[in-house]
């Protein structure tokens, strides 16, 4: 996975991205740990500093097969904008299933391809390995739950109870409308609603996106 990001990251900035997050080799298994994040960050300095690749703004320019790809990207993307379009918009489009359909379908043949060995995915398909590597995980200390428990008892405390339950009610009042939430959610977080609280009202009102 290090040289699977290491690539993958080259890549993106060969195409001129503006904001680059280089995963960790252990992401798909837990948070990362400091190792994983460390050679995450020294993963872009390298790019950064040391290939060169940053001191001309469009390294790939005028190569004719990544054009080629450009426009078969672009091409592919305009027919589902217009498919979308065509359906009513994004909303009506997730209402109708049209998009959760296109990315089940799209994943669903990806993972057809690596069993089929169509594409290859070194040490899932071929080139594996005989011996069962074991990775470090990152684990989480249970204090670090009991302090913020404490954290948020304490805080719960020394807040206004009325204000932050007039802050929650106002929210779940306006949540109804199509009044700009934003000015009260910031009103109880100034006065310490939490989150979590603030969450739990605003399902409370809209409920939670079933798939």
């Amino acid at each position: 996975n290090i040289v699977r990001v290491t690539v993958q990251a080259l890549g993106a900035v060969l195409g001129g991205t503006q904001s680059l997050h280089t995963n960790g080799y252990d992401e798909a298994l837990s948070l990362p740990t400091e190792e994983a994040a460390t050679i995450a960050l020294r993963t872009q300095q390298i790019i950064a500093y040391e290939t060169g690749v940053t001191q001309t703004v469009d390294p790939l320019a005028g190569s004719f097969f990544v054009e080629q790809l450009t426009n078969e990207v672009e091409a592919a993307a305009w027919k589902l904008i217009e498919k979308t379009e065509a359906i009513g918009g994004a909303v009506k489009a997730i209402e109708q299933g049209f998009i959760q359909d296109e990315i089940a379908h799209s994943a669903y043949a990806y993972n057809k391809a690596i069993e089929d060995g169509s594409k290859v995915i070194v040490g899932v398909n071929k080139f594996g390995s005989r011996e069962t590597e074991q990775t470090p995980v990152f684990r989480i200390d249970d204090s670090i739950r009991v302090m913020q428990s404490e954290k948020l008892k304490h805080l719960r405390e020394r807040r206004n109870a009325e204000k932050a339950a007039a802050c929650l009610q106002l929210i779940r009042e306006k949540a109804g409308t199509s009044e700009n939430l934003m000015p009260y959610v910031i009103d109880a977080v100034e006065n310490l609603c939490t989150l979590g609280e603030i969450s739990d009202t605003l399902r409370g009102v809209w409920g939670e996106y079933q798939g």
